[in-house]
């Protein structure tokens, strides 16, 4: 399956979108077979459904992706204790210890890793009552059931709504946010190439339009979807972003995510970063489909853009992300 959406791509049969939607709905069935054979190896009745966060949750998966993932079961002691064996074996099948079809992270989960692995609806509700930080309830936005009892999915997505867009929004939700997308731009070291978390990069995309949805969405249902290009065309169409700025947005995403790809299809590495060495750069400027023509070589004209765009990003960030308007 893999090595046919990556022919798809590189011949350009399959568009930056629909690379990311056809990589979530393998993952998807994956996670469908495993979740299967899991709830009959922990020989259980009991009711447990897997949640789909992150980049699968928004079916825009890359090639290397973890696949981000939450275990909601029914309540009670046998049925936690049966469904935390189910979620184990769940994470066993699918990531093989590092070597399997995908890498599991559950680390989404309330408390970390340091949380039970499998809680309950009510245990949930109770947590994002009373603890949970604007960042969780955030990353909620992108929750989508992919494995196990359908209604119980529905019932967890259902829950989380009032929570990922309040009727009132805190206060401190704002700059809460804004210091958790600083703190991931020092993390990524100021350097030009990391194109997820560094300046004019993915992140500044995703975390732009995550931040407005959380602004706008309690007033407007249609801004509630989990998919960032769909969200960013809802926001234009809304006039919630300048029309202008939110179709430089998706060009410029949805050029920087190819850039990603390509990274990541060389040996199916999970890097964002750009290769320094000339000869690799120049790989990936190929790959990018550039060529050496008679004012620049490939990997000149690649870099012209990758300026240009990020330039583009950041300033339409900075406009958007901290409009004084949204606190």
């Amino acid at each position: 399956a893999l090595l046919a959406i990556a022919v798809g791509d590189l011949t350009g049969r399959l568009s930056m979108p629909e690379v990311g939607r056809a990589l979530s709905d393998t993952a998807d069935g994956a996670a469908r077979a495993a979740a299967d054979t899991a709830l009959r190896y922990a020989g259980t009745t009991t009711s447990m459904a897997m949640i789909a966060m992150g980049k699968w949750g928004g079916r825009e998966l890359n090639y290397a992706s973890d696949i981000d993932v939450l275990f909601v079961s029914e309540d009670g002691d046998e049925a936690a204790a049966a469904a935390r064996k189910a979620a184990t074996a769940f994470i066993d099948l699918l990531d093989g210890h590092g070597d399997g079809a995908f890498r599991v992270d559950a680390d989404l989960r309330p408390e970390g890793r340091h949380g039970p692995l499998v809680r309950s609806l009510r245990s949930y509700l109770a947590y994002w009552e009373r603890w949970a930080e604007t960042w969780e309830l955030q990353a909620l936005l992108k929750a989508r059931p992919v494995a196990g009892d359908a209604a119980l999915g529905e019932r967890f997505i259902a829950a989380a709504e009032p929570f990922v867009v309040p009727e009132t929004l805190g206060a401190g939700a704002v700059e809460e946010i804004r210091s958790m997308k600083g703190r991931a731009e020092r993390a990524a070291g100021g350097e030009d190439v990391e194109i997820k978390r560094g300046v004019g990069g993915i992140r500044d995309v995703e975390f732009a339009v995550q931040l407005l949805q959380l602004v706008h969405g309690r007033s407007d249902p249609a801004l509630r979807g989990a998919n960032t290009l769909d969200a960013l065309a809802v926001l234009g169409d809304g006039g919630y972003v300048r029309t202008d700025d939110a179709v430089a947005l998706a060009d410029a995403y949805a050029w920087l995510r190819d850039v990603e790809h390509r990274l990541q299809l060389f040996g199916l590495r999970q890097t964002h970063t750009l290769p320094s060495d000339p000869s690799r750069r120049d790989r990936v400027a190929r790959a990018m489909g550039y060529r050496d023509d008679g004012t620049a070589v490939a990997a000149e004209a690649f870099d012209r853009d990758l300026v240009q765009r990020r330039s583009e990003v950041r300033t339409i960030h900075e406009r958007l992300f901290y409009r004084p308007l949204l606190e």
